[in-house]
């Protein structure tokens, strides 16, 4: 499969990361809004088959010892194909030598299992919209 990564913002249109991100289930804001979360983070990773953008992810930081991973996304057509893994090893690269942690869509784990990381017995989250990370199974 012919694919190309980058890792900035350059030339990406944000309608089509809202456009995957709705595809896989996960929360969406405006494409302006996505942009600015995209563009504030310390690491970004886009993959494109030829020139259609098919996932991407990134990861804010304190930029010395700490990374949390978000927006982990490959559009359905193009999941199981490795696509993912290139995500992951991508910001793992970008940030060696750094804690990593994200919190995973639930039924993901395994992906990000296979990917070296582990589940965390101490997480704890605080979220505007509790009642409805509750009910999608990411909060007790």
């Amino acid at each position: 499969m012919e694919i190309r990564v980058i890792n900035n913002c350059d030339g990406i249109d944000f309608s089509e990361v809202v456009e995957i991100l709705k595809a896989v289930g996960m929360r969406y804001h405006a494409p302006e809004v996505q942009e600015k979360a995209f563009r504030n983070s310390a690491s970004t990773v886009f993959i494109f088959h030829k020139e259609t953008l098919v996932g991407f992810a990134r990861a804010i930081s304190d930029g010395v010892l700490q990374a949390a991973v978000y927006d982990v996304a490959i559009h359905p057509s193009y999941q199981g194909k490795g696509l993912g893994k290139i995500l992951i090893e991508n910001l793992k690269e970008q940030l060696s030598g750094y804690n990593l942690i994200l919190y995973a869509s639930p039924g993901k784990e395994e992906f990000y299992k296979r990917s070296g990381f582990s589940k965390m017995l101490t997480g704890m989250a605080y979220f505007q919209d509790a009642d409805s990370k509750r009910e999608k199974g990411f909060i007790e």
